[in-house]
């Protein structure tokens, strides 16, 4: 049995969720949401559940939109969006350079400067 409090919560898209209900009926097993009436062994009960995924990922979609609006709207009054930089401009052309040359780890060069190593491969140029 698998147990969901609501079908938004297990797939970002329609297809997503149609292919996880598959796999999980191919398995031998139910599904269930005590939040919502699903019953994926009735022609009705597979038809709300397209239902509810098909709104579940409009709702997505909105909320994304909205968003990127908000986000714009932000950036043309001079607001800053996302995080803050873990390092600076210069710290990040300086990681590149020593990368480049091959003499360095991602290990070494977060080390070295203080960073996370993720931080280290999401600056410019650098293919881990």
């Amino acid at each position: 049995m698998v147990k969901i409090y609501k079908i938004d919560h297990l797939a970002r898209s329609l297809i997503d969720l149609l292919s996880i209900l598959d796999r999980i009926q191919k398995a031998g097993a139910a599904f269930q949401s005590p939040t919502e009436p699903v019953d994926t062994s009735t022609s009705a009960g597979r038809m709300m559940t397209h239902m509810l995924g098909a709104f579940a990922e409009f709702e997505r979609g909105m909320i994304r939109e909205r968003s990127i609006a908000g986000q714009a709207l932000a950036t043309t009054r001079g607001v800053k969006c996302g995080r803050p930089r873990s390092i600076s401009v210069d710290d990040e052309k300086e990681i590149v350079r020593l990368w480049q040359s091959k003499r360095y780890t991602m290990d070494s060069l977060a080390a070295i400067f203080n960073a996370h190593q993720s931080t280290e491969y999401s600056s410019r140029g650098i293919q881990a």
